[in-house]
C-alpha cells in the first residue's frame, strides 16, 4: 500500500503537468487566432501572449520531459550512509568528521531526521567510521549522489612544515532495505556476541552485548556496539545487512548498465573519485560533471544542493538520450 501511495503521488504530478500543458496548448491555439485580427492593437497584444504562452509550454515541456522516466521506488526511502576515513590517517578522520557535519547540517536545512547507528571516533576529533540513517522524503534518491571517493586537499593540523597534504573519506549510500526486498536464512547467518569497548558507563565493558553478524554467503560482516542492550545492537546490525545486501544487489544490476552508459553519473561506481575539496583555493569541484564552486565553507556548511541539483540534470539528460 505504501508502494501504491508513493507511486499514485508521482504519477498525479504528472498527470497535473499534462493538464496544465493541454490548456496552455488550447489557449495559445485560439491566441494565434487573435493574432491574426485585424484590429492592429489587439494583434500586437495577441502577438505578446503567443510569445509568452510558447515560453510556458517550453518550460513546461522541460519539466515532464525528465518526469516520464520511470520513477526509481527506492528513491523514496530513507537513506544509510556510511562514511569512513581513507589513506591520511588523522587528517583523514578529520576530514570524515567535516563530511559527517556537512551531512547533518544538510539534512537539517531540509528537516530531515538523522539516526546515528553507529559511530567509531579517531583522535583529534576526527572520525574513523560513521554509519547514519537519514529519513526524510526522497531522501535517498537525493542522498544516493553522494556514494564515491571524497578527497581533501589541505595544510593538515599535524603538519608543521606547512605542506599540504591530500587525504580521502569514502562515502556509501545505501537504500533503506524492507522485509520484502530479499529474504536472509538463519542458517546463512553467524551471530557472535562480545563485550562491548569504549568509553565507561553502564553496560559497557561488563556485558556481551557488543554484536557481529556475518552473511556466510556473502562474506558481509557487521558489528554493532553503540547501542545498551545486545537485542537493540542485533536489530541495528541486521537493518545494516539488509542494506549491504540489497545495495550489494542494486550494483550487480547497476554494473550491468554502466557499461553502456556515458559517464560516471548515477553508476554508483564507489571506487570512483567523485569530489575534490581544495581549502588553500577555496575550491570544490565534483569530477562527474566537472562542476567547481569557489565555495568551500558554504558547502562544508551543508549546502551541497548545487552539485545534487545539477547531477541530477545531467542524469536526466543523459537517460533521454540513451
Amino acid at each position: 500500500m505504501a508502494a501504491l501511495g508513493r507511486e499514485h503521488h508521482h504519477l498525479q504530478a504528472l498527470v497535473e503537468m499534462g493538464n496544465k500543458l493541454q490548456r496552455l496548448e488550447q489557449e495559445l491555439a485560439e491566441t494565434r487566432e487573435l493574432a491574426d485580427s485585424d484590429d492592429p492593437e489587439m494583434a500586437t497584444e495577441a502577438k505578446a501572449e503567443v510569445a509568452r504562452l510558447e515560453k510556458s509550454i517550453g518550460d513546461l515541456l522541460d519539466r515532464i520531459k525528465p518526469a516520464l522516466l520511470p520513477h526509481d521506488p527506492l528513491d523514496d526511502r530513507p537513506a544509510i550512509v556510511e562514511i569512513r576515513g581513507g589513506t591520511g590517517g588523522d587528517e583523514a578522520a578529520l576530514f570524515a568528521a567535516d563530511l559527517l557535519r556537512m551531512y547533518t547540517r544538510f539534512a537539517e536545512g531540509r528537516r530531515w531526521r538523522i539516526e546515528v547507528i553507529s559511530q567509531s571516533d579517531g583522535t583529534l576529533g576526527g572520525v574513523k567510521e560513521a554509519i547514519f540513517k537519514v529519513k526524510g522524503e526522497g531522501a535517498f534518491g537525493v542522498m544516493r549522489w553522494e556514494s564515491g571517493v571524497h578527497r581533501v586537499q589541505r595544510v593538515p593540523v599535524t603538519e608543521s612544515q606547512g605542506r599540504i597534504h591530500t587525504s580521502a573519506a569514502t562515502v556509501a549510500v545505501l537504500p533503506e532495505a524492507e522485509e520484502i526486498d530479499l529474504k536472509i536464512e538463519d542458517k546463512d547467518l553467524r551471530i557472535d556476541v562480545f563485550r562491548s569497548s569504549g568509553p565507561g558507563g553502564q553496560s559497557v565493558n561488563t556485558t556481551d552485548s557488543a554484536v557481529r553478524i556475518t552473511h556466510i554467503p556473502s562474506g558481509i560482516v557487521v558489528s554493532q556496539q553503540d547501542q545498551k542492550s545486545q537485542l537493540q545492537n542485533k536489530l541495528k546490525a541486521m537493518e545494516v545487512l539488509r542494506a549491504r545486501l540489497l545495495d550489494s544487489k542494486i550494483a550487480e544490476q547497476e554494473a550491468a548498465r554502466s557499461r553502456l552508459r556515458k559517464t560516471q553519473v548515477g553508476t554508483g561506481d564507489r571506487s570512483a573519485k567523485i569530489r575534490t575539496y581544495n581549502y588553500p583555493q577555496n575550491r570544490v569541484t565534483d569530477h562527474r560533471i566537472n562542476l567547481t564552486l569557489h565555495e568551500l565553507t558554504k558547502v562544508l556548511g551543508g549546502d551541497i544542493d548545487p552539485f545534487i541539483d545539477a547531477l541530477k540534470v545531467a542524469d536526466v539528460e543523459e537517460k533521454l538520450g540513451d
